[in-house]
């Protein structure tokens, strides 16, 4: 049974992955860009940005299922939660504090992999307009940015 916790675990990383590529996409680069675009520099200066309000829904969404999967005896959703809390935490680590410096605790990437996602990264942020933009995932990049430069 061990086995398929891991397997929830694993679905549920995955699952945000793919969620938040299309969401960020489709959604933040549409008709949420009002709020997402406090992200590509029009914000009004501060610590957080309005674009902040995805990881809490993001994050509720997660300890919702982690409660409700903790109440039947850890059963599926708990370890889906717990996979979607991952994503988030490794989120929070690559892309605020590793690629954005929010948090000034680790020098930039380094190494390939780590690298290739701050360029992807980087070139997202090459447009602080609704259209125009590239690379919406956090670890769904395309290949060419792990290639040498």
């Amino acid at each position: 049974m061990m086995w398929m916790n891991i397997i929830y675990l694993t679905a549920g990383f995955v699952f945000m992955e793919i969620f938040s590529w299309a969401f960020h996409k489709y959604i933040m680069h549409g008709v949420l860009w009002n709020i997402h675009k406090t992200h590509h520099g029009h914000s009004k200066g501060g610590y957080f940005e309005l674009n902040d309000i995805f990881s809490l829904i993001f994050g509720s969404t997660a300890v919702v299922l982690i409660i409700l999967g903790s109440i039947d005896g850890f059963d599926w959703r708990f370890w889906v939660g717990a996979g979607i809390t991952v994503y988030g935490f490794s989120y929070f680590i690559l892309h605020d504090m590793l690629i954005h410096r929010r948090v000034k605790v680790f020098d930039r990437p380094r190494g390939k992999f780590l690298n290739g996602i701050a360029k992807a990264h980087r070139d997202h942020h090459k447009s602080n307009k609704k259209d125009g933009a590239v690379s919406f995932g956090l670890f769904l990049v395309p290949k060419k940015y792990f290639s040498k430069d």
